[in-house]
């Protein structure tokens, strides 16, 4: 859908592609102000995980379909970039075809390979050599899979890429992609800043370096876009296109995020993710160690359980999600002895694919206001104490309080969920007001590239950081050590293995 212009006044504009999972999102932006002028979408197919796959034909398709509603306000763009999902398995012939459907981030098929391939080389060589310890989601993982399960294939590819880097190449032609999301794959070191040669080769002889896209500096440009794509898209031709990144990192940018800082994302499952100047080093595997779009860091860890298991809680107690939120504001004040590990479908961090959920410290007299504020607690528990793990990671120990933590998310809309992330973490929350950050991100990158500046230059005069700010107004202090022993004393460890992180 498209938002009108808000000026008809001519002015240049960059566009911000986010292209997801789910659809292809489009933001035109003022290059100088950074205002949105307009958005438009288009969806892609439906996946079904385990096996989640998409042929990228369809996302050009989208992303054809999304600039095309920008009408003529194309005539004024002159740069854009785009910031996709990231971990995604391109490959591409000699001819330019591509060989079978792109796997994706949530395919989870190559799990043996990513327990193959820890177990060959060891937790910790990973961990030293690319920041990250393989597991089904990543890159590498999916080569391993194509090799074991269709070598053909893989003896066909000439061009290995990401999503991001897929839509990239099609617009211009070249093979390129950033440090930010080539840290998703398992082949990059982020610290050296280059390719590991042994370990395609270990993956399959038939690997080596050459088949990889080049990795460009934070605002080296793609190229220009390609006469037959820019009448294609009906884009000028003078058109600058930036390295693009991955959806992560496009989001910190669109969020203005500087070194300390912090964003909790509360979708059906939930992300944490800091940006650091140290890489992050974490052998357990519960924190990886990506790079960011900008020339620093951006260590990651991701829960199952989110926003979903305040939506289940709603359910058993006949109320919908703003209900629960109002039935956990009634009894915030008070706070409870009730206390939820919210393990409803296992868990990713920490490393408890088995487990399930429990609810304790339940007394005849407990009220549905005390469910309701455990359930919201006990979500926020778990994302924060993958914010300490950030930390410990990057060994900046466990405060993190001296940045900001941004709450992002469709959960970030439930005043609960704000009021109590303030509470939990013990310092002010902002909530930006914008819904949408990965595309703003890569509206950024592109402002960036065609100016000439760092992208914190750019996020100095756009306003990234608008929202609002939620301060704590509970003493929450015991909630969090509470949730941590019980996490240990059901499951045995918590963040990082045997005793946590704390």
């Amino acid at each position: 859908m498209r938002c009108r212009p808000q000026c008809p006044i001519m002015t240049q504009l960059v566009l911000g592609v986010d292209s997801s999972t789910g659809s292809t999102k489009v933001e035109a932006r003022d290059l100088g102000s950074g205002r949105l002028v307009a958005r438009t979408s288009a969806d892609h197919p439906p996946t079904q995980p385990p096996v989640s796959e998409q042929d990228p034909q369809a996302w050009w398709t989208a992303l054809k379909s999304a600039v095309h509603e920008l009408g003529d306000l194309r005539s004024q763009v002159v740069a854009m970039s785009v910031a996709g999902q990231q971990h995604g398995l391109v490959c591409v012939d000699d001819r330019g075809d591509v060989i079978r459907p792109a796997k994706l981030w949530n395919d989870t098929t190559s799990a043996p390979q990513a327990a193959e391939l820890v177990e060959r080389f060891g937790a910790k060589w990973w961990v030293d050599h690319t920041c990250l310890v393989p597991v089904a989601s990543f890159t590498i993982t999916k080569l391993a899979w194509l090799e074991a399960h269709e070598p053909e294939a893989l003896a066909r590819t000439a061009k290995v890429m990401l999503p991001h880097d897929y839509l990239t190449w099609r617009l211009t032609g070249n093979h390129v992609t950033d440090r930010g999301d080539a840290s998703g794959t398992g082949w990059f070191d982020p610290v050296a800043g280059q390719y590991l040669a042994d370990t395609l080769a270990a993956v399959s002889p038939a690997l080596d370096v050459d088949m990889l896209p080049t990795v460009l500096r934070p605002t080296e440009a793609a190229g220009q876009i390609s006469a037959p794509v820019a009448v294609e898209l009906g884009l000028p031709h003078t058109v600058i296109v930036g390295p693009g990144t991955g959806d992560n990192m496009g989001a910190a940018l669109g969020l203005g995020l500087a070194p300390g800082d912090v964003a909790v994302s509360l979708g059906t499952s939930g992300v944490a993710y800091m940006v650091a100047t140290t890489p992050a080093r974490d052998v357990s595997g519960a924190v990886a160690g990506f790079a960011d779009a900008s020339g620093h860091y951006l260590p990651l860890v991701a829960t199952l359980n989110a926003t979903k298991v305040t939506n289940t809680v709603a359910q058993w107690l006949g109320t919908d999600p703003a209900g629960l939120a109002d039935l956990a504001m009634a009894q915030a004040s008070a706070g409870t002895t009730v206390s939820l590990v919210p393990y409803f479908d296992g868990e990713r961090s920490p490393n408890l694919p088995d487990a399930t959920g429990s609810l304790m410290g339940l007394r005849s007299g407990t009220t549905r206001e005390e469910l309701a504020l455990a359930a919201h607690d006990g979500v926020l528990c778990g994302l924060l104490d993958g914010v300490d793990a950030l930390a410990a990671a990057v060994n900046a120990g466990s405060n993190v309080s001296a940045g900001t933590l941004c709450l992002i998310g469709g959960g970030a809309r439930s005043v609960a969920y704000q009021q109590r992330a303030a509470d939990l973490f013990g310092a002010p929350v902002l909530v930006p007001d914008a819904d949408e950050m990965v595309a703003t991100g890569a509206a950024v990158q592109a402002a960036s590239v065609v100016e000439g500046v760092s992208v914190a230059d750019v996020a100095k005069r756009w306003p990234l950081a608008a929202g609002s700010w939620v301060e704590p107004r509970h003493d929450a202090s015991d909630v969090r050590p509470r949730h941590r022993d019980l996490v240990r004393s059901l499951h045995g460890f918590g963040w990082g293995g045997p005793g946590g992180h704390r």
